[in-house]
């Protein structure tokens, strides 16, 4: 069964890229060099954010994946000089 969903799933990726491709080459010259300058510029910002975005995954990993690593974040917070009103109202005493 696993089997039949794969091809129908790649059975329809197929047909989709076969109408794109259709589409593709209905269209003019102009309006592809257009839509190819707005996908370089929309690709371009998605590499700048997942770069910008890296750090924070690996560490949400980390968080995910290590329970140490949240251990060992609570008892640096608790070992801060941080006033007990301030804890509390966090949730870290």
């Amino acid at each position: 069964m696993d089997s039949q969903t794969a091809k129908d799933k790649n059975g329809i990726i197929s047909k989709a890229n076969i109408n794109l491709q259709d589409l593709w080459s209905n269209l003019s010259e102009k309006q592809q060099s257009i839509l190819k300058k707005i996908w370089s510029i929309l690709t371009y910002k998605w590499q700048w954010q997942i770069i910008l975005n890296a750090p924070f995954l690996v560490i949400w990993a980390l968080d995910q994946t290590i329970p140490a690593v949240h251990t060992f974040d609570m008892q640096l917070i608790s070992s801060l000089p941080i006033p007990t009103i301030i804890k509390t109202y966090l949730g870290f005493s």
